[in-house]
């Protein structure tokens, strides 16, 4: 890469959507834990 190349980061919009798909995939993560906890002590 040469010194004078444009950072390379994303825009806002595609960095917000990031986030957010993290945030959901943490909250599946967490619901799926749970639910395989409240089935496993029926």
């Amino acid at each position: 890469m040469l010194w004078s190349d444009p950072e390379n980061k994303p825009p806002k919009e595609l960095r917000d959507v990031q986030d957010m798909m993290r945030r959901v995939g943490l909250v599946l993560a967490l619901a799926m834990v749970v639910a395989m906890f409240v089935s496993g002590t029926r």
